[in-house]
């Protein structure tokens, strides 16, 4: 007589039913929320908001820094996760447990940090101004700051599918007379891509949300340097509700857009 083993968990019915209402709590409720708000809108009005100067000025410099941080990380990232899964050294622990410093650190105190050492009077910074350009309160700066706070996501995403390459296939492979480029473009890139993939959209949607980390360095300057989080805020503040939510949604949307481009960019090269 075969004895019926319980399930860990509750069952698909119970269990997609507390799925679907914390998702719905925590996410989709304020985001429908938001839809609502702006929808109260006519499409003109929407419009004249999300198309103003000031609005379009704050969102390619939202976008393209986020672009060029996740960028940046996508190659240093990569090659930290090499390092840190392909050699054994002294520090080895400190540097791996340091990668998470984003993570648990106020993106305020980075934020603070990184203009205390990038200003023009700063240890950095005045050697940057003797070469007659500026780093802190420009577009340079807001991509150093988005740099520092989404290297984890790709490092953390990379690292264990690297580890789970066998080291045998590349040695096969050079033994089969490969070259290490060959070695490097026939094994490892497809192997390593759709991981890659996601922590780039990782780090390219926490970039284009980032607000602690990005006043202090960034100046504020409208037109210049001013991002589309802190543009949500001074609507906020002007109690243009409205106007905030309007720049929510199209903030929303253009990231859904794109991440949703990048998955399945991500799901056509992981067909076999």
């Amino acid at each position: 007589m075969s004895r019926r083993i319980s399930p860990v968990i509750p069952g698909f019915g119970l269990t997609l039913g507390y799925t679907v209402v914390y998702l719905s709590l925590i996410v989709l409720i304020p985001l429908a929320a938001m839809f609502v708000h702006a929808a109260q809108l006519t499409w003109d009005q929407f419009w004249a908001i999300i198309s103003a100067p000031r609005v379009l000025a704050a969102l390619q410099l939202s976008f393209s820094t986020a672009l060029y941080a996740a960028l940046i990380n996508g190659v240093i990232g990569t090659l930290l996760a090499w390092v840190l899964v392909r050699y054994t050294f002294p520090g080895r622990k400190i540097i791996d447990a340091m990668i998470d410093l984003p993570f648990a650190l106020p993106t305020a105190v980075a934020g603070i940090a990184l203009t205390a050492l990038y200003t023009p009077n700063g240890f950095v910074g005045q050697f940057a101004a003797d070469l007659g350009f500026k780093i802190a309160y420009t577009p340079l700066g807001i991509t150093l700051a988005l740099t520092f706070v989404t290297l984890p996501f790709v490092v953390r995403t990379v690292q264990p599918v690297l580890a789970d390459i066998p080291r045998e296939v590349e040695e096969a492979a050079a033994c089969l007379g490969a070259k290490p480029l060959q070695v490097f473009r026939h094994i490892l890139v497809p192997a390593l891509l759709p991981a890659w993939l996601t922590g780039f959209a990782l780090a390219f949607a926490r970039g284009v949300g980032e607000y602690g980390s990005v006043i202090f360095i960034a100046g504020n300057m409208p037109m210049k340097t001013e991002i589309l989080p802190l543009l949500i805020m001074v609507k906020l503040d002007q109690y243009d509700y409205r106007g905030a939510t309007s720049i929510g949604v199209l903030m929303l949307v253009v990231s859904f857009v794109l991440l949703l481009l990048i998955n399945l960019l991500q799901r056509r090269i992981e067909r076999p």
